[in-house]
């Protein structure tokens, strides 16, 4: 694929320094999930990728090893800019949480009794939970249009959330049975 292509409706391709920065902020700014915010901050605001794109980037990031989001800086840096993009996005995006996490670890120890604070990360679970299904919701709107897609999306759901197929198997299933059928079209 062309970076024209990518780059949706930018006259160049992000630089190193604007891969570092703009995952920085996404470093900086998702706390609780950074997902929602990657796809607001790479697809609409930066435009960097289309939603296709983002989707099917996304799909390849969480069938690897690893974060997600750190899979996705590293395909995104890839892109654009090469094994220099790469490590660019990659330390841009883990930065600052890395500083955050070491300094409020020491703040925690100190006060992770209290029931304020037990209270306090007990409403940031929930927030991150709509966060995710809210991105979830984003995500789908690409696939409507694509009836064999929805098909997968369903059987993924109902495999892993009902009938409790372990991750890696609904996907390697899924994958096969989607590749054969696209082939097929082909």
């Amino acid at each position: 694929m062309n970076h024209v292509e990518i780059a949706v409706q930018k006259e160049s391709v992000p630089t190193c320094t604007e891969l570092f920065l703009g995952f920085l902020t996404l470093g900086l700014m998702g706390f609780g999930g950074v997902l929602p915010l990657a796809r607001k901050v790479i697809v609409e605001q930066r435009q960097w990728l289309s939603p296709e794109k983002f989707t099917e980037l996304l799909g390849l990031c969480q069938f690897l090893p690893g974060g997600n989001i750190i899979n996705l800086s590293v395909a995104i840096g890839i892109e654009f800019r090469g094994v220099r993009g790469a490590v660019s996005s990659l330390i841009g995006l883990i930065l600052a949480p890395t500083v955050i996490v070491v300094l409020l670890h020491y703040v925690y120890e100190q006060f992770q009794d209290n029931l304020m604070v037990k209270h306090l990360f007990e409403g940031l679970g929930a927030a991150a939970a709509g966060l995710l299904v809210a991105t979830g919701l984003k995500m789908i709107k690409p696939l409507l249009r694509n009836p064999i897609a929805m098909c997968v999306v369903v059987a993924a759901i109902v495999c892993i959330a009902f009938l409790k197929v372990p991750l890696l198997l609904t996907m390697l299933i899924l994958l096969a049975l989607y590749s054969s059928i696209i082939w097929r079209r082909v």
